[in-house]
């Protein structure tokens, strides 16, 4: 089986889910006790946090760099960003390391297309709304992609950093988020990304009124074909 490289740690409260994930994925298609080759490098969250907080976009593209090329040594043979907003610097991990990089949205646009879906509401960090690094890739791929309202995305991104990063999950932000998909589906969207690592942690396919695509599991099983072909 080929190895499996993950950027974690941003948040862990996600990371885990990509460690479970794609451990049970090989073990589903490989029997008995059988584990996916993984090696992780995993970030303090506070400090990138912060950093994206202060746009230090350049540091953090260092940062990513060298966890790609540590990785690459340790054995890696792919590279997963355990997380949709660090995708910004998906160009400067591809550029460091040998590894190929599997990018999350990709296996996204893959699931809301094979479903037959044209277009898709995107919700994540502000800084995954607000700039044009992942709606651009999903434009890419012939998707219509419906954002939140501006006056309403400051409330999704504290939820994550608030709660969710720190294991907090509430009723009252699940009926929230609820809520914008409902705008997002009453302007066009026909299906809604969960395009935060953390968001599935407080939204299930039976809560939206759309069909939800979980970048989080996508990623996960985009991995898991890697090792085993």
């Amino acid at each position: 089986m080929k190895t499996i490289g993950l950027i974690g740690g941003m948040s862990w409260e996600s990371s885990v889910h990509y460690y479970r994930l794609i451990n049970q994925g090989v073990r589903a298609a490989r029997g008995g006790i059988t584990s996916a080759p993984l090696v992780m490098h995993s970030f303090d969250f506070a400090e990138i946090a912060a950093m994206q907080t202060r746009g230090e976009w350049d540091e953090l593209g260092e940062k990513l760099a060298d966890a790609a090329r540590g990785l690459h040594d340790a054995g890696a043979d792919a590279l997963l960003i355990c997380t949709n907003t660090m995708h910004k610097l998906a160009d400067e991990v591809e550029e460091a390391s040998p590894a190929s990089l599997i990018h999350i949205g990709d296996p996204l646009a893959d699931g809301v297309l094979g479903a037959g879906h044209t277009s898709v509401g995107l919700l994540g960090t502000r800084f995954t709304m607000n700039e044009p690094f992942y709606a651009e890739r999903l434009a890419s791929r012939g998707l219509e992609v419906v954002l939140p309202q501006p006056e309403v995305r400051d409330e999704l991104n504290r939820i994550i950093f608030d709660e969710l990063c720190a294991g907090q999950v509430k009723d009252t932000s699940r009926a929230f988020y609820c809520d914008v998909i409902a705008d997002m589906a009453d302007r066009g969207a026909q299906s809604v990304a969960l395009a935060c690592t953390e968001i599935m942690l407080l939204v299930q396919p039976c809560d939206a009124c759309l069909p939800t695509f979980d970048t989080t599991e996508l990623h996960a099983a985009a991995a898991v074909d890697f090792v085993l072909t």
